[in-house]
């Protein structure tokens, strides 16, 4: 963990937690019991040299995108019955070699000897159980920690976890209607209703989304005047012919279980859609004076980042009905894109603003190393990939630049990367001493972390959940709880005092 130059160091604290895991068996309901954790196999024989050195390759490469389970974490899943590009060896040294840019996957042949990439190979097929060099090794469980308790102590609190939802495929975002229903986007393309005491429910006949890689249904919101107006928002992969995809918004009404009344609020020009299927973004966050924030990633395009007359690797910002804000700080220029608020991001799947100080934070992913939280301000350039405390996936130099004139630094970033993703200030009441502290949710890290921030500055971080899977996003609960999404399995959990503090 790093601090930007120039700044002070910070308080640095992890908290290493325990999760609690014992479950009945049940189906697609709300719940208020924790999952099982499952048995873990035991592998027979002994792994070849070139087995070893896969594990420990893999593990320097590759585990960030691919998971420490080799099950999929913002890349692909290896333990998949089939692989995309092929399950025999050499399909997989072919992979591994030559990379497949439209999917975010870098090729090593220059960066790791024949000899490396046969070991990686032979790895994979090890962990796979499909023979190699190496014989069977446990297929991956599912991400539970099989701890025993169901209270985790935090330095201020006593915190209960239980399982509120389970059986979703993949949940990508989540938004509370009241204190009795939520709705929840799955990356396939459906929208959830969950509503307590029922079974949960799909919204039928919301738009057709491109689920591919990282592409899919995305985030949801509902708006503040909900109870008046009915709006709910919607980002998702949308593809135009054979350009490509983009990043997507719209918004709709939800009656009798049926989505209708769409209204496209922003749409990429033609010509800026990518064939690419990673890096869309996408977070929603309401601004003042009926405003729309939403973040959409590079694509994969990184140096279109910089440039004004693309969507990618920026924020934008919109009024609730489509129109562009006076205000924006390109608006009327012919170079650019009206909607424009920031530039200079890679993949921002975080975006929220503090409840006290009105300040616009994104998280953001790094490439390998340099995860980023980042302060929001109009017209400002915050970067990438000109600058980044990043390296390429295959361990190759990015940029050797950190700081540049022009540019902003990031308030907070991570070396080794945690994959950062949903975030949240916390305004319940259920946890006092965490008022206005940043929810941090992490996909290859597998926590949530909460830091404490003062001035623009974070002054302490702690590991608050970890041991229960990869966590997509968090949200704040009416009833004051803590919402967390789990992407796989796709599960949310509740997290609560019980007004139990420690301080």
């Amino acid at each position: 963990m790093e601090t930007r130059p120039g700044k002070p160091n910070a308080l640095r604290a992890t908290v290493a937690l325990a999760a609690l895991i014992a479950l009945a068996a049940g189906g697609l309901t709300l719940a208020s019991r924790l999952p099982k954790s499952p048995p873990v196999a035991q592998g027979s024989g002994a792994a070849s040299p070139s087995v070893d050195a896969g594990r420990a390759l893999y593990n320097r490469y590759c585990v960030g995108c691919h998971g420490p389970r080799l099950d999929g974490g913002t890349a692909g899943n290896l333990m998949a019955p089939e692989l995309v590009h092929g399950s025999a060896r050499a399909e997989i040294r072919r992979s591994i070699a030559e990379g497949y840019p439209q999917s975010a996957m870098p090729g090593y042949e220059g960066a790791l000897t024949d000899q490396q990439i046969d070991a990686l190979a032979d790895f994979i097929l090890h962990a796979r159980g499909g023979g190699g060099t190496g014989g069977a090794v446990p297929k991956a469980a599912e991400p539970w920690s099989g701890r025993s308790d169901s209270v985790i102590d935090t330095l201020d609190y006593r915190m209960r976890v239980e399982l509120w939802a389970e059986g979703l495929d993949d949940p990508w975002g989540i938004a509370f209607i009241d204190a009795d229903r939520a709705l929840v986007t799955e990356k396939p393309g459906r929208l959830r209703l969950l509503q307590r005491g029922a079974p949960i429910a799909t919204i039928t006949g919301t738009p057709e989304v491109v689920d591919g890689g990282q592409g899919g249904l995305l985030d949801v919101a509902v708006d503040p005047a909900f109870a008046e107006n009915g709006w709910v928002y919607l980002s998702y992969s949308h593809q135009r012919g054979d350009e490509g995809s983009m990043t997507r918004v719209v918004r709709g009404k939800i009656d009798g279980g049926q989505w209708g009344s769409t209204q496209v609020l922003f749409e990429a020009p033609a010509g800026t859609y990518r064939r690419t299927t990673y890096h869309f973004g996408s977070r929603f966050v309401f601004g003042d004076n009926d405003t729309l924030y939403f973040s959409i990633g590079d694509r994969g395009s990184q140096d279109e980042a910089q440039r004004l007359d693309t969507p990618n690797g920026k924020v934008h910002r919109i009024h609730t009905d489509g129109r562009i804000p006076a205000d924006n700080p390109f608006a009327g220029r012919a170079d650019a894109l009206p909607s424009i608020f920031s530039l200079g991001h890679r993949n921002p799947q975080g975006l929220d603003r503090h409840p006290v100080t009105g300040d616009l934070w994104d998280s953001e992913h790094g490439p390998k190393g340099g995860d980023e939280l980042n302060v929001m301000e109009s017209g400002l350039n915050y970067g990438w990939p000109a600058i980044s405390y990043g390296i390429n996936y295959n361990g190759s130099i990015l940029t050797r630049e950190r700081v540049r004139p022009g540019l902003e630094q990031p308030a907070w970033f991570w070396r080794p990367s945690l994959g950062v993703c949903g975030i949240a200030f916390y305004t319940g009441g259920e946890f006092p001493y965490w008022q206005n502290h940043l929810l941090v949710a992490n996909l290859a890290a597998q926590d949530l972390r909460l830091l404490h921030i003062e001035e623009r500055r974070v002054l302490h971080e702690e590991v608050i959940l970890t041991g229960y899977g990869r966590v997509r996003d968090v949200s704040n609960g009416p009833d004051g709880a803590i919402y967390v999404l789990l992407n796989n399995p796709g599960r949310i959990l509740r997290l609560s005092s019980g007004g139990e503090a420690l301080r």
